[in-house]
Protein backbone atom coordinates (compact mmCIF):
# COMPACT_ATOMS: atom_id res chain seq x y z
CA UNK A 1 0.00 0.00 0.00
CA UNK A 2 1.68 3.20 -1.21
CA UNK A 3 0.24 6.58 -0.30
CA UNK A 4 1.29 10.17 -0.87
CA UNK A 5 3.02 11.74 2.12
CA UNK A 6 0.09 14.03 2.90
CA UNK A 7 -2.46 11.17 3.05
CA UNK A 8 -3.27 9.58 6.41
CA UNK A 9 -5.59 6.65 7.03
CA UNK A 10 -7.43 6.17 10.33
CA UNK A 11 -9.26 3.15 11.75
CA UNK A 12 -11.48 4.65 14.45
CA UNK A 13 -12.55 2.24 17.18
CA UNK A 14 -14.14 2.76 20.55
CA UNK A 15 -10.86 2.56 22.47
CA UNK A 16 -8.09 3.40 20.01
CA UNK A 17 -7.63 5.21 16.71
CA UNK A 18 -5.17 3.20 14.64
CA UNK A 19 -3.17 5.30 12.18
CA UNK A 20 -1.51 4.19 8.95
CA UNK A 21 1.74 5.77 10.16
CA UNK A 22 1.89 3.26 13.03
CA UNK A 23 0.48 5.40 15.86
CA UNK A 24 -2.33 4.26 18.13
CA UNK A 25 -4.17 7.16 19.75
CA UNK A 26 -6.35 6.38 22.80
CA UNK A 27 -9.94 7.57 22.45
CA UNK A 28 -12.74 7.32 24.98
CA UNK A 29 -15.86 6.83 22.89
CA UNK A 30 -17.95 7.23 26.06
CA UNK A 31 -16.17 10.44 26.98
CA UNK A 32 -17.03 14.11 26.66
CA UNK A 33 -17.05 16.10 23.45
CA UNK A 34 -13.77 17.73 24.41
CA UNK A 35 -12.07 14.37 25.08
CA UNK A 36 -13.21 12.89 21.78
CA UNK A 37 -12.25 16.01 19.80
CA UNK A 38 -8.79 16.06 21.38
CA UNK A 39 -8.16 12.45 20.35
CA UNK A 40 -9.35 13.10 16.80
CA UNK A 41 -7.15 16.19 16.47
CA UNK A 42 -4.12 14.29 17.76
CA UNK A 43 -4.72 11.46 15.30
CA UNK A 44 -5.23 13.75 12.29
CA UNK A 45 -2.29 16.02 13.09
CA UNK A 46 -1.16 18.03 10.07
CA UNK A 47 -2.27 15.58 7.40
CA UNK A 48 -3.65 17.12 4.22
CA UNK A 49 -5.95 14.27 3.21
CA UNK A 50 -7.48 11.77 5.63
CA UNK A 51 -9.31 8.51 4.96
CA UNK A 52 -11.41 7.38 7.91
CA UNK A 53 -12.81 3.92 8.62
CA UNK A 54 -15.48 4.16 11.29
CA UNK A 55 -18.47 2.07 12.41
CA UNK A 56 -22.06 3.15 11.90
CA UNK A 57 -24.50 4.63 12.23
CA UNK A 58 -22.59 7.41 10.50
CA UNK A 59 -23.28 9.73 7.57
CA UNK A 60 -20.40 8.62 5.36
CA UNK A 61 -21.11 11.18 2.64
CA UNK A 62 -21.02 14.18 4.97
CA UNK A 63 -18.90 12.87 7.83
CA UNK A 64 -21.51 13.20 10.59
CA UNK A 65 -21.58 11.11 13.78
CA UNK A 66 -24.93 9.36 14.22
CA UNK A 67 -24.04 6.82 16.93
CA UNK A 68 -25.80 6.73 20.26
CA UNK A 69 -24.19 3.61 21.73
CA UNK A 70 -20.73 5.24 21.56
CA UNK A 71 -19.42 8.67 20.61
CA UNK A 72 -22.77 9.85 21.96
CA UNK A 73 -21.30 13.18 23.08
CA UNK A 74 -20.66 14.15 19.46
CA UNK A 75 -23.94 12.86 17.99
CA UNK A 76 -24.93 14.98 14.99
CA UNK A 77 -21.55 16.70 14.78
CA UNK A 78 -19.12 16.85 11.90
CA UNK A 79 -15.92 14.80 12.14
CA UNK A 80 -14.06 17.57 10.30
CA UNK A 81 -15.36 20.31 12.60
CA UNK A 82 -14.26 18.35 15.66
CA UNK A 83 -10.73 18.18 14.22
CA UNK A 84 -10.62 21.95 13.67
CA UNK A 85 -9.80 24.09 16.69
CA UNK A 86 -10.71 27.38 14.98
CA UNK A 87 -7.22 28.82 15.38
CA UNK A 88 -6.59 29.46 11.69
CA UNK A 89 -5.08 26.16 10.55
CA UNK A 90 -6.28 24.60 7.33
CA UNK A 91 -8.90 21.88 7.67
CA UNK A 92 -7.79 18.66 5.98
CA UNK A 93 -9.87 16.92 3.33
CA UNK A 94 -11.76 13.89 4.71
CA UNK A 95 -13.20 10.80 3.07
CA UNK A 96 -15.11 8.13 5.01
CA UNK A 97 -15.91 4.43 4.73
CA UNK A 98 -17.66 1.98 7.04
CA UNK A 99 -14.97 -0.03 8.82
CA UNK A 100 -16.38 -3.45 7.88
CA UNK A 101 -16.82 -2.42 4.23
CA UNK A 102 -13.22 -1.18 4.25
CA UNK A 103 -11.98 -4.45 5.74
CA UNK A 104 -13.85 -6.49 3.12
CA UNK A 105 -12.55 -4.33 0.28
CA UNK A 106 -9.04 -4.78 1.66
CA UNK A 107 -9.38 -8.55 1.33
CA UNK A 108 -9.56 -8.15 -2.48
CA UNK A 109 -12.83 -10.10 -2.68
CA UNK A 110 -14.07 -11.77 -5.85
CA UNK A 111 -17.48 -13.16 -6.69
CA UNK A 112 -20.00 -13.26 -3.85
CA UNK A 113 -17.95 -13.02 -0.67
CA UNK A 114 -19.00 -12.17 2.89
CA UNK A 115 -16.84 -10.85 5.70
CA UNK A 116 -17.90 -11.59 9.28
CA UNK A 117 -16.10 -9.61 11.98
CA UNK A 118 -16.32 -10.62 15.62
CA UNK A 119 -15.09 -8.23 18.28
CA UNK A 120 -16.92 -5.84 20.57
CA UNK A 121 -19.81 -6.32 18.16
CA UNK A 122 -20.74 -8.46 15.17
CA UNK A 123 -20.09 -7.02 11.72
CA UNK A 124 -21.15 -8.31 8.31
CA UNK A 125 -20.49 -7.07 4.79
CA UNK A 126 -20.71 -8.77 1.41
CA UNK A 127 -19.94 -8.40 -2.26
CA UNK A 128 -21.96 -9.22 -5.35
CA UNK A 129 -19.74 -10.03 -8.33
CA UNK A 130 -16.83 -8.54 -6.42
CA UNK A 131 -18.57 -5.20 -5.63
CA UNK A 132 -19.09 -4.30 -1.97
CA UNK A 133 -22.80 -3.78 -1.36
CA UNK A 134 -23.76 -0.67 0.61
CA UNK A 135 -26.89 0.94 2.02
CA UNK A 136 -27.97 4.42 0.94
CA UNK A 137 -26.01 5.83 3.90
CA UNK A 138 -22.85 3.89 3.03
CA UNK A 139 -23.15 1.21 5.71
CA UNK A 140 -23.12 -2.51 4.85
CA UNK A 141 -26.22 -3.42 2.83
CA UNK A 142 -27.22 -6.19 5.23
CA UNK A 143 -27.08 -6.22 9.03
CA UNK A 144 -26.95 -9.45 11.02
CA UNK A 145 -25.98 -8.29 14.51
CA UNK A 146 -29.62 -7.68 15.41
CA UNK A 147 -31.03 -10.98 14.16
CA UNK A 148 -33.32 -12.38 16.89
CA UNK A 149 -31.70 -15.19 18.85
CA UNK A 150 -32.93 -16.87 22.04
CA UNK A 151 -33.69 -14.15 24.58
CA UNK A 152 -31.95 -11.37 22.70
CA UNK A 153 -30.11 -10.72 19.45
CA UNK A 154 -27.30 -12.58 17.73
CA UNK A 155 -24.65 -10.08 18.85
CA UNK A 156 -25.41 -10.97 22.48
CA UNK A 157 -23.95 -14.40 21.72
CA UNK A 158 -21.47 -13.73 18.89
CA UNK A 159 -19.13 -11.08 20.27
CA UNK A 160 -16.56 -10.71 23.03
CA UNK A 161 -19.28 -10.43 25.64
CA UNK A 162 -21.13 -13.36 24.09
CA UNK A 163 -18.17 -15.73 24.26
CA UNK A 164 -17.48 -14.70 27.85
CA UNK A 165 -21.15 -15.20 28.68
CA UNK A 166 -21.13 -18.71 27.21
CA UNK A 167 -17.91 -19.61 29.00
CA UNK A 168 -19.17 -18.36 32.35
CA UNK A 169 -22.35 -20.39 31.94
CA UNK A 170 -20.19 -23.49 31.48
CA UNK A 171 -17.38 -22.82 33.95
CA UNK A 172 -18.93 -20.47 36.50
CA UNK A 173 -18.73 -16.68 36.88
CA UNK A 174 -15.29 -15.11 36.41
CA UNK A 175 -13.54 -12.02 35.07
CA UNK A 176 -11.92 -13.98 32.24
CA UNK A 177 -11.13 -12.38 28.86
CA UNK A 178 -11.70 -13.91 25.43
CA UNK A 179 -7.94 -14.18 24.98
CA UNK A 180 -7.70 -16.17 28.20
CA UNK A 181 -10.58 -18.43 27.12
CA UNK A 182 -8.75 -19.04 23.85
CA UNK A 183 -5.55 -19.92 25.70
CA UNK A 184 -7.45 -22.29 27.97
CA UNK A 185 -9.10 -23.93 24.98
CA UNK A 186 -5.73 -24.53 23.34
CA UNK A 187 -4.54 -26.03 26.64
CA UNK A 188 -7.47 -28.46 26.48
CA UNK A 189 -9.85 -27.03 29.08
CA UNK A 190 -13.24 -28.55 28.30
CA UNK A 191 -15.39 -25.50 29.12
CA UNK A 192 -13.21 -23.22 26.98
CA UNK A 193 -13.24 -25.64 24.04
CA UNK A 194 -17.02 -25.95 24.30
CA UNK A 195 -17.46 -22.16 24.51
CA UNK A 196 -15.83 -21.66 21.12
CA UNK A 197 -17.55 -24.71 19.68
CA UNK A 198 -20.96 -23.35 20.68
CA UNK A 199 -20.06 -19.93 19.29
CA UNK A 200 -19.25 -21.47 15.91
CA UNK A 201 -22.44 -23.53 15.93
CA UNK A 202 -24.66 -20.55 16.82
CA UNK A 203 -23.04 -18.32 14.19
CA UNK A 204 -23.31 -20.92 11.42
CA UNK A 205 -26.94 -21.71 12.26
CA UNK A 206 -27.92 -18.03 12.25
CA UNK A 207 -26.00 -17.02 9.11
CA UNK A 208 -26.59 -20.01 6.86
CA UNK A 209 -30.03 -18.80 5.64
CA UNK A 210 -28.60 -15.31 5.00
CA UNK A 211 -25.66 -16.70 3.04
CA UNK A 212 -27.99 -18.86 0.97
CA UNK A 213 -30.30 -15.92 0.26
CA UNK A 214 -27.36 -13.74 -0.87
CA UNK A 215 -25.80 -16.58 -2.86
CA UNK A 216 -22.53 -16.27 -0.92
CA UNK A 217 -19.88 -18.83 -1.82
CA UNK A 218 -17.03 -17.64 0.39
CA UNK A 219 -16.90 -16.37 3.98
CA UNK A 220 -13.89 -14.58 5.48
CA UNK A 221 -13.70 -14.41 9.26
CA UNK A 222 -12.26 -11.09 10.49
CA UNK A 223 -12.01 -9.14 13.72
CA UNK A 224 -9.74 -9.95 16.62
CA UNK A 225 -11.58 -13.16 17.52
CA UNK A 226 -10.82 -14.58 14.08
CA UNK A 227 -7.40 -15.32 15.55
CA UNK A 228 -9.27 -18.16 17.27
CA UNK A 229 -10.76 -19.35 13.97
CA UNK A 230 -9.30 -22.84 14.39
CA UNK A 231 -11.35 -23.29 17.58
CA UNK A 232 -14.59 -22.79 15.61
CA UNK A 233 -13.55 -24.00 12.16
CA UNK A 234 -15.23 -27.41 12.19
CA UNK A 235 -18.58 -26.03 13.38
CA UNK A 236 -18.50 -23.22 10.81
CA UNK A 237 -17.65 -25.50 7.89
CA UNK A 238 -20.30 -28.03 8.86
CA UNK A 239 -22.92 -25.37 9.53
CA UNK A 240 -22.37 -23.33 6.36
CA UNK A 241 -22.39 -26.44 4.18
CA UNK A 242 -20.16 -27.74 1.37
CA UNK A 243 -21.01 -24.98 -1.09
CA UNK A 244 -19.45 -22.23 1.06
CA UNK A 245 -15.73 -21.99 1.81
CA UNK A 246 -14.70 -20.32 5.06
CA UNK A 247 -11.24 -18.97 5.89
CA UNK A 248 -9.72 -16.52 8.37
CA UNK A 249 -8.48 -13.12 7.24
CA UNK A 250 -4.90 -13.17 6.01
CA UNK A 251 -4.20 -9.76 7.53
CA UNK A 252 -6.66 -8.62 10.18
CA UNK A 253 -4.99 -5.28 10.88
CA UNK A 254 -3.94 -4.34 7.36
CA UNK A 255 -7.16 -5.08 5.49
CA UNK A 256 -8.93 -1.93 6.73
CA UNK A 257 -6.10 0.32 5.57
CA UNK A 258 -5.87 -1.42 2.19
CA UNK A 259 -9.59 -0.91 1.73
CA UNK A 260 -9.43 2.73 2.77
CA UNK A 261 -6.58 3.40 0.33
CA UNK A 262 -9.08 2.85 -2.49
CA UNK A 263 -10.72 6.15 -1.52
CA UNK A 264 -7.66 7.88 -2.98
Amino acid sequence: MTLHNDILLLDVGGTFIKCSDGREIPVNSAGSREEIAASLREAVGDAGKVGVAIPGPFDFSNGIFLMKHKFAAVYGESFADLCFSGQGEETPSFRFMHDVNAALLGENPVGNTALVTIGTGLGFAYTRDGIVQKSAMGSPARLVYNLPYCDGILEDFISKRGIIRTYNELAGPSDVTVKEISERARAGEKAAVLAFSRTGTILARALQPVLTELNINRVIMGGQISRSFDLMEEELRNGFGPGISVTPSNDIGGAVFRGLANLF
